[in-house]
């Protein structure tokens, strides 16, 4: 077979005369002759399934750069990129769909047809940061009030000051009157007044564009909990004697388990496991997760930094929740088993008790 003119390798490909012009001057699909003197496009027959390739990356929504990639890998190689970027895709479409819900409840709250008439609910609840074993001073800043439950781990040579000035930002949620239709302009409002303390704080430092801090907060509103989210602290709901990681982390290493490059258990162990792909500072993603939560009585919330998870078992953490009473207990607890566990970082907890109002 002869090479093909371009209007007929479009119908083959399913790609129109224009995207393929396009490809060819990207370089993804180049043509196997030009026809000098009228400038028309020639194409192989042998092009036809590098052309349909493309044509099924592109409905996927791959961007074209990433597709001129995947055409240089062997058959195996590039079905673990396509893996990995749809993999991404699904992580996107998780955080936007968590993002739809908190939109759409924050909306159907502000209907009063839709309000709800529950009785308010209220917390107890204690904070604790310890050093460690390890290193000789905290970065961390924990926060627990009768509103705002809040862990910042501080990172750079003014890693201690950024936390500190990025939960201290969010003090004021404890005492201002939020209207219920405003929580979620509130929370984003708040993420920037953090953010802005935290290049206040960095700096200060010999190098502030490597400082800065996570920042995982929750605000109580009296039946559901509002959390904002940054970096690899983390939030746990024990529930019914079950306990639930309702946090993403915002990990290198974790966005390689979403993508199927690293496995759970691998990433437990990977030397990376703490380089963050977001956080408040310079030049960093300081992009929230935002969501509501809601909360029934009994419900225990544990915040923490990666200083306890990244060294004590999740079924651990479950048993040193299920088997403390008050939070105080609790906190001192689980500090106890990350320094237990050698303690090789600063390690912050913050845990609250849903309770129904006292008669």
């Amino acid at each position: 077979m002869g090479l093909l003119t371009i209007g007929v390798f479009a119908k083959a490909s399913r790609l129109s005369p224009k995207a393929l012009r396009l490809y060819d001057e990207l370089g993804l699909l180049t043509p196997a002759r030009v026809d000098p003197a009228t400038g028309y496009r020639l194409y192989a027959p042998q092009q036809l399934e590098q052309a349909r390739l493309v044509a099924w990356l592109r409905r996927l929504g791959m961007p074209l750069t990433r597709i001129r990639y995947v055409c240089t890998l062997e058959p195996g190689p590039a079905a673990r990129e396509i893996r990995a970027f749809w993999a991404r895709v699904e992580a996107d479409t998780a955080a936007r769909r968590d993002l739809a819900a908190f939109l759409i409840d924050h909306l159907s709250r502000k209907d009063p047809v839709m309000a709800s008439t529950a009785r308010p609910l209220h917390i107890r609840y204690a904070a604790l940061s310890d050093t460690g074993l390890a290193r000789e001073r905290n970065q961390d800043t924990a926060y627990a009030g009768s509103r705002l439950l809040a862990v910042a781990d501080g990172f750079g040579t003014t890693g201690a000051p950024a936390s500190a000035a990025a939960v201290e930002a969010l003090k004021h949620l404890e005492t201002d009157s939020i209207p219920a239709g405003s929580l979620l302009d509130v929370l984003e409002d708040a993420v920037e007044q953090a953010q802005q303390a935290v290049h206040g704080a960095a700096a200060a430092g010999s190098r502030p564009e490597e400082a800065g801090t996570t920042l995982t907060a929750m605000l109580w509103t009296g039946s559901q909990m509002a959390l904002v989210h940054i970096g690899d602290c983390r939030v746990y709901l024990l529930r019914d004697g079950r306990l639930f990681q309702i946090t993403h982390d915002h990990t290198v290493v974790q966005s390689m388990v979403d993508e199927g490059r690293l496995t759970p258990e691998e990433a437990m162990s990977h030397p990376q496991r703490s380089l963050l792909v977001r956080a408040l500072g310079r030049g960093a993603d300081g992009t929230p997760d935002m969501r509501l939560h809601d909360a029934l009585p009994e419900d225990r919330y544990l915040v923490c930094s990666d200083g306890l998870s990244t060294v004590v078992a999740t079924e651990e953490i479950r048993r040193a929740l299920c088997g403390t009473r008050e939070p105080e207990q609790a906190v001192r607890e689980l500090i106890a088993l990350a320094n237990g566990s050698g303690g090789p970082d600063n390690v912050s907890c913050v845990v609250a008790d849903v309770m129904e109002p006292q008669q």
